[in-house]
Parts: C-alpha cells; sequence; structure tokens
C-alpha cells in the first residue's frame, strides 16, 4: 500500500473475559484482511494467554501487564506500541463491524492529512441489543452533525465550540493518526474524560476531524463501565469541571473566546448530570444527590 499503512487496532484490556473475545471475533472477521492487532491486558483473568495462543493468527499479538497499570497508563502504553500510521483504540467490550477497516482505509485514502476518523455508530446494550439513551439523543440531536448523506471534514474554533458543548464522538471507535498522537498522548491526571482532553487539543493544534456517513461500529452501554460506575456516584463530575475551567483558559489565551465560553458552560454535562439524579433517588445516595444538584444547577460563566 501507498496512501493508508496497515491499520493497527489496539485494544487495552480490563474486564469481561467474554465480551473480550467477542471483541478480538469482530477483528477476525473484517472483510479488509490488512490490519494488526495488540491487545494489553490489564487484568488477571485465567485462560486468556491460552485463548490467545490458540488463535495461531499473526495478526494478533498478546501481552499482559506485570502489574495493573490503570486505564490511563494502559492508554498511553497502547500509543507506544502502535507502529502503523493509524491505529484504532477498541474498547474490550465494544465491536467491529466486518466493513470497519475497509470504512476507516477509504476515510483516511480520500483525506490522509487528518488526525481524527469518526465513522457511523451503533449503539447497544450488555446485551447486544440496539439501544437508545436520553444522553445519546440530546448528542444527536442538538450536537451531531446533521448531513448524514455525505463524508464531512471539520475543524478549528466551530468544532471545539461544538464538542465542548456536547461530545458526540465515540472514542472507541475512533481512528486516530498516530504521529499526532504519539506526540500529546493520553493525559495521566484524567481517568474519565482524557479523549475529549486530547481530541480538543488535537483541534487546537489544527488537526481536522473526519465524520464517515458509513456505520461501521457497535458501542457498548451498559451499568458496569467505569464511566458508567463514576457517574452514579458523581465522581466523574469533578474532574470534568476541573478540566473544562483549565481548557477554557487554554482556549481564551489561544483566542477561540466562543469555544472557551461553550467550555465554561458544558451544557451537555450539566444535562447528564439531571439524567442520573432519579437513578441516585431510587439508591438514597444522599451525598451524591447533592453532587450533582450541585453540578448541574451551578451558574455557568460567560
Amino acid at each position: 500500500m501507498t496512501a493508508v499503512d496497515t491499520l493497527d487496532i489496539m485494544l487495552p484490556h480490563y474486564g469481561d473475559t467474554g465480551l473480550l473475545q467477542a471483541a478480538v471475533r469482530s477483528v477476525l472477521d473484517q472483510t479488509d484482511k490488512d490490519w494488526r492487532l495488540t491487545v494489553v491486558d490489564d487484568g488477571r483473568e485465567e485462560g486468556v494467554p491460552e485463548w490467545f495462543a490458540s488463535l495461531g493468527d499473526s495478526r494478533v499479538r498478546y501481552m499482559r501487564n506485570e502489574r495493573n497499570l490503570g486505564i490511563t497508563k494502559n492508554f498511553r502504553k497502547c500509543v507506544e506500541l502502535v507502529e502503523s500510521t493509524h491505529f484504532t483504540m477498541l474498547g474490550s467490550d465494544d465491536l467491529l463491524l466486518p466493513d470497519y477497516v475497509a470504512t476507516i482505509r477509504a476515510a483516511i485514502e480520500a483525506v490522509p492529512d487528518a488526525a481524527i476518523y469518526q465513522p457511523g455508530v451503533e449503539v447497544i446494550d450488555e446485551h447486544g441489543n440496539p439501544s437508545t439513551t436520553l444522553g445519546d439523543e440530546v448528542k444527536k440531536r442538538l450536537y451531531a452533525p446533521k448531513d448524514k448523506s455525505r463524508r464531512l471534514v471539520l475543524s478549528g474554533e466551530p468544532l471545539a465550540a461544538n464538542l465542548l458543548g456536547g461530545n458526540w464522538l465515540y472514542f472507541p471507535s475512533i481512528a486516530w493518526r498516530a504521529d499526532a498522537v504519539k506526540e500529546i498522548s493520553f493525559r495521566e491526571d484524567l481517568s474519565v474524560i482524557q479523549d475529549l482532553a486530547l481530541i480538543i487539543e488535537l483541534i487546537r493544534r489544527g488537526e481536522k476531524l473526519v465524520v464517515e456517513p458509513v456505520t461501521a461500529f457497535r458501542y457498548r452501554r451498559h451499568s458496569g463501565s467505569l464511566s458508567s460506575a463514576e457517574a452514579v456516584t458523581g465522581a466523574r463530575f469533578g474532574e470534568a469541571v476541573r478540566f473544562f475551567n483549565e481548557v477554557a483558559v487554554e482556549l481564551d489565551r489561544h483566542g477561540w473566546p466562543k469555544a472557551a465560553r461553550a467550555a465554561r458552560r458544558h451544557l451537555s454535562m450539566r444535562l447528564h448530570a439531571l439524567t442520573l439524579l432519579p437513578g441516585a433517588l431510587r439508591q438514597r445516595r444522599t451525598d451524591t444527590i447533592r453532587t450533582l444538584l450541585g453540578y448541574a444547577l451551578s451558574s455557568s460563566q460567560r
């Protein structure tokens, strides 16, 4: 190949072995066979190394961390291990549709100077059934591009402001240009919102986002995910507030006042906090209720 190198699929794993195996099978089932899968196992589940050895596929590389690194350090390790020009950071509970690699390679060939490639995504629940959540619907209707008929190329302050208002991207489905990400990588001080931090920094540096209309990925939402667990306790919002306030200052200095205002307001995250209140009320989590209300109703800055 000349325009597009072999696609590196990086899979940082911790959790359910059955979901991991399903994710790996979705890679093996790709119509475009020019991929390389690297699994970095941050867990200790029995039988996993043996299962990978039984696959007998030279395109699949498996390694287990000597000690638990945690989600962000494992992400950073995956970035360091990328060898190709482009890569995907697949979630171990998500699924590639059979044309994912072909779809991404076509998008890269069409717009080779972009850094972020977002294919179409189908949201599923923990059982693999199509799922619609309030958060997904709000982001789709208020923030995501309305034109689904063609490939879009987005960049600059309008894109940053849009994503800081409501992040409609699906991190595990994204393909990345490796050199751009390796220069920044994931912030070690963030555990839930590190993907948005990376994306905003790439955009601030002048990189482009390609939105591909072809649905090629199945993104799983379930109560067992780290982001869901931290959301229920309200823990993720403290990290979010810190990030939004910090990036607002940086964007003001960068000369992007509209994006800075969107960061300070972070309306979509406030709405998300409100949607979690019924669950907190049902579980009678007084501290969580107070945290969510404080976050959702605090006065936004101009």
